[in-house]
């Protein structure tokens, strides 16, 4: 009779352990979810672009301050310059467009992913 007790109680246990783990596992998920809508939602207000001149991204050309252009949108990539796998040719562009060069043979496709995150406008038509 005691040993019953203690295999319900040792049942219980891992009844109550499986419960909790489980409810662990979906509030994490919600959390993670919550989080990713929050980063598209901000990712979507910061596309409701500026509008900028080929003149004003042309001021921004050094290793402190880069824009680039790609097909029209521009980039502030000055975070990513001293990172960038290929050194200074980065800035071989920097203010102007690097389209041509972004398309290049070099780039694996991650960096396709990574733009977005550096668009801060489109190019004035």
């Amino acid at each position: 009779m005691v040993l019953n007790a203690v295999e319900g109680a040792e049942s219980e246990i891992w009844l109550a352990l499986g419960v909790l783990l489980g409810g662990f596992f979906l509030i994490s998920r919600h959390l993670k979810s919550a989080q990713r809508q929050k980063m598209h939602s901000s990712a979507s207000k910061k596309k409701a672009s500026t509008v900028y001149s080929k003149a004003e991204v042309s001021l921004h050309n050094r290793r402190t301050d880069c824009w680039i252009i790609i097909k029209d949108k521009v980039y502030d990539v000055t975070s990513y310059v001293e990172e960038h796998p290929g050194g200074d040719a980065i800035l071989a562009h920097a203010g102007d467009d690097s389209t041509e060069g972004f398309y290049g043979p070099q780039h694996a496709t991650r960096v396709f992913d990574m733009i977005d995150d550096f668009y801060i406008g489109d190019l004035e038509q």
